[in-house]
C-alpha cells in the first residue's frame, strides 16, 4: 500500500519589503473559512496605525534605489494595506493606492471583486476607478466570462445582482466584458492597467 507524503500548508502575509510574516499557531485565521487572521512570527512585530498595518522585521530590506523610505523614523514598515481590526484579529481591506473615492465614500476593490464573483458565469473580474467630474471616481469592473453570454443582458443582470449586495457607490457604474487575462505574470490583478487607461 502506497503512504502519502506528509505537508503542512503554511499560509503567509508577504512582502518584498519584509519577507515573510507566517501565520502559524499562535498566528493564524479564526477559523477555516475566516477572513479574519492574526499576523506574526518570529522577529516580527505589527501595528495600526490610522488603519493601516505597519510592521517591524529583522528581516526586512533597507528600500528601493532612489525612492522614497516606505519605513517611519521608529523603523516601522507601513505596508500601505488597510485593515480593519478586531481584538488580535485582522481584516484586510485593500490597498491603500486602490482605494476607489466617490462623492467622499471609499471604495475597496477587492469587496467589490468579491460580490462579483458570487455571480454566475463570472470566471475573473478586476475593479478599479476612473475620474468622474461630478463625484470625483466612478467605479469600473471588466469580468470575464467562464460561457459566452450577451453582454448586454449580462451586465443588466449583474447590476440588478449587485443592488441587493453594495450600496449604490459602490456598484459599478461601467461593466466590461473582457476575453484578456486579468492579471500579471506574477498573477497579481493588473489594476493599474485599467487605471492609467483611464488616466490617459
Amino acid at each position: 500500500m502506497r503512504g502519502f507524503v506528509r505537508f503542512i500548508l503554511l499560509a503567509v502575509f508577504a512582502l518584498s519589503l519584509a519577507i515573510a510574516c507566517s501565520i502559524n499557531d499562535d498566528s493564524k485565521s479564526k477559523n477555516s473559512d475566516s477572513v479574519w487572521l492574526k499576523v506574526g512570527g518570529d522577529g516580527f512585530q505589527t501595528r495600526i496605525v490610522n488603519n493601516m498595518l505597519q510592521i517591524k522585521a529583522y528581516s526586512a530590506m533597507l528600500g528601493y534605489l532612489n525612492a522614497p523610505s516606505p519605513f517611519t523614523e521608529e523603523g516601522w514598515l507601513e505596508t500601505g494595506d488597510l485593515v480593519e481590526s478586531d481584538g488580535d484579529y485582522i481584516r484586510i481591506l485593500g490597498r491603500q493606492s486602490e482605494i476607489i473615492n466617490v462623492g467622499g465614500e471609499k471604495v475597496y476593490p477587492v469587496e467589490v471583486e468579491n460580490i462579483i464573483f458570487s455571480f454566475d458565469n463570472v470566471a475573473d473580474v478586476i475593479v478599479y476607478g476612473e475620474k468622474n467630474l461630478l463625484v470625483g471616481n466612478i467605479v469600473c469592473a471588466h469580468v470575464c466570462l467562464r460561457q459566452s453570454e450577451d453582454k448586454r443582458a449580462f451586465i443588466m443582470r449583474l447590476k440588478k445582482f449587485c443592488q441587493d449586495k453594495l450600496q449604490d457607490y459602490k456598484i459599478p457604474i461601467k461593466v466590461f466584458i473582457s476575453d484578456k487575462q486579468l492579471y500579471t505574470n506574477r498573477f497579481k490583478k493588473d489594476r493599474g492597467r485599467y487605471i492609467q487607461s483611464c488616466t490617459k
